[in-house]
C-alpha cells in the first residue's frame, strides 16, 4: 500500500476512492534516534499472543562495535533497525529528501516449531520521499515475516530486505539502496564517507536509568550519494549527502518518557551533529537526552543534557492526524559556540503507517542556518519527532 499526499490531500493510490476510516487516527507516534524502532509498537500484542517468556541479550558496556561486521544483523537482540535519510538534488537543483528504514523485531528467540514458517522475527520497512519543489510527500510500508525469503537480514554480511526493497554492502564498500513502490522509488549508491561515529560510551547509548535500557548505536554521518529516484514514472538523476543510523538492543524507554525530538545535521563547515531530547510526562526533559558532535578533523565529542538546548519556535498542525509539531527549532551548543535555527524544508512530512507499525510520526528534511562563533553557518539534515499524536512512548517501550 502506498499513500500519497499533495496539496493537503491524503489517499490510497491502490484504492483511490476509499478514504481512511475516521477511527484511523494512529495515535502511537514513534522513534527516538537514537531511533527507537517504530516496529516495537507491535511487540506487546505479539508477546501476549505467544506467551513470550524468552530471554534476549541486553545492550551493555563491554561490547566493541566493529565494521563492517556490525552492519550485519544481531538476532540475539530483540530490536534492530537500519535507518537511511538524505538530502539530494538533480542537475537543475530540484531538491528531494528521502528516508528508507528496515526494522527487525524479535517475536521468539527460539521458536519451538523448526518450520521456516515459524515466526521468529517480524520485518518492517518504511520508504518516504519529499519533493521539496512541489511540496509533495509520499510514503509506503512493508510488513513481512521471513517465510520463504519474503524478508530478512543476514548475520554474515550486510544485506537486509523486505520484498523488493533492499539495503546492502557491495564488495567495494559502498552501500546500495533499492526500493520502489507503485508511483515512486529510489536506487542509490552511498559511499561510506567519514569514519563511523559511535554514540554514547563507545557506542553504548543509554536511554534510561534502568539496566539494559540502552542500544548499541553508531552512525555514518556524511555519505556521498548518487543515483536516481522516480516519481510517477519520471526519473531524476540525483546526488547529495545521506546519513545512516544502525541500532540494536532489547529494552529502551521508561514509563515516564513520553516522546523525543531527534536531529541529524550535516553542517557546511564540515561538522556533523546528532542530538536528541527525551520528553517526560511531568513536562521536564529526561537527563538521558544526549548527542554527539563530530568536528572537521574527525574528533567526536559526546554531549550531555547540559551541553545543548532546544527551543521550539514555530509549529504546524497536521490536517491528517491533528497533531501539532514544532517545525522550527532553536538549537544552541554554548560550549561549542554553535547557535542554529533548524527549519522543516516543508511542513507536511508526517508518516502514518497503518499496515506495519500503526503509528504516526513526523520525519523529514530540514535546513539549517546560524552561526559558529562570529561566522555564519548553514547546513541540511533530518528531524524526527514522536509523542505528538497520542500514546506515550514510555508505554510502548517498557
Amino acid at each position: 500500500m502506498v499513500y500519497r499526499r499533495e496539496g493537503g490531500e491524503f489517499w490510497s493510490r491502490r484504492f483511490p476512492d476509499k478514504k481512511p476510516h475516521p477511527s484511523a487516527k494512529f495515535p502511537i507516534p514513534l522513534r527516538l534516534r537514537p531511533r527507537f524502532l517504530l516496529a516495537a509498537a507491535l511487540i506487546p500484542c505479539l508477546l501476549a499472543a505467544t506467551g513470550w517468556t524468552q530471554t534476549w541479550r541486553q545492550a551493555q558496556s563491554g561490547y566493541r562495535l566493529q565494521l563492517p561486521r556490525d552492519h550485519a544483523s544481531h538476532p540475539e537482540y530483540r530490536i534492530e533497525w537500519w535507518y537511511y535519510t538524505g538530502n539530494l538534488a538533480d542537475g537543475n537543483s530540484r531538491r528531494f529528501g528521502f528516508q528508507l528504514t528496515f526494522f527487525r523485531v524479535g517475536v521468539r528467540n527460539r521458536p519451538e516449531n523448526p518450520s521456516r514458517w515459524a515466526v521468529r522475527d517480524l520485518f518492517m520497512a518504511h520508504l518516504a520521499l519529499s519533493d521539496l519543489e512541489t511540496g509533495g510527500f509520499r510514503f509506503a510500508e512493508r510488513l513481512n515475516r521471513a517465510g520463504p525469503g519474503w524478508a530478512g537480514a543476514s548475520t554474515e554480511t550486510y544485506r537486509v530486505w523486505n520484498e523488493n526493497w533492499e539495503a546492502g554492502l557491495g564488495s567495494d564498500g559502498r552501500h546500495r539502496l533499492r526500493a520502489r513502490d507503485e508511483d515512486f522509488g529510489i536506487d542509490l549508491e552511498l559511499e561510506p564517507g567519514r569514519k563511523p561515529l559511535l554514540h554514547g560510551q563507545a557506542g553504548l547509548s543509554r536511554k534510561g536509568a534502568q539496566e539494559g535500557n540502552a542500544s548499541h548505536y553508531y552512525s555514518l554521518t556524511r555519505m556521498p550519494t548518487h543515483g536516481r529516484i522516480w516519481i510517477e514514472g519520471r526519473k531524476f538523476e540525483v546526488s547529495g549527502l545521506s546519513w545512516m543510523d544502525h541500532e540494536f538492543g532489547t529494552s529502551f524507554l521508561e514509563p515516564e518518557q513520553t516522546g523525543w525530538d531527534w536531529f541529524a545535521l550535516q553542517l557546511d563547515s564540515g561538522q556533523d551533529l546528532m542530538v536528541f531530547q527525551l520528553r517526560r510526562s511531568d513536562g521536564l526533559l529526561d537527563p538521558h537526552s544526549s548527542g554527539t558532535l563530530l568536528d572537521v578533523s574527525g574528533k567526536a565529542r559526546t554531549l550531555g543534557r547540559s551541553d545543548f538546548s532546544l527551543e521550539p519556535v514555530r509549529t504546524w498542525r497536521s490536517p491528517h492526524s491533528g497533531a501539532r509539531y514544532p517545525i522550527q527549532w532553536r538549537l544552541s551548543l554554548p560550549g561549542q559556540r554553535l547557535s542554529l535555527t533548524v527549519t522543516a524544508a516543508q511542513p507536511d512530512q508526517e508518516l502514518r503507517t497503518p499496515r506495519s507499525t500503526q503509528v504516526t510520526y513526523w520525519e523529514g528534511a530540514v535546513v539549517v542556518t546560524g552561526s559558529h562563533g562570529a561566522d555564519p553557518i548553514t547546513g541540511r539534515g533530518y528531524l524526527e519527532m514522536t509523542g505528538y499524536a497520542g500514546q506515550s512512548m514510555g508505554d510502548v517501550f517498557r
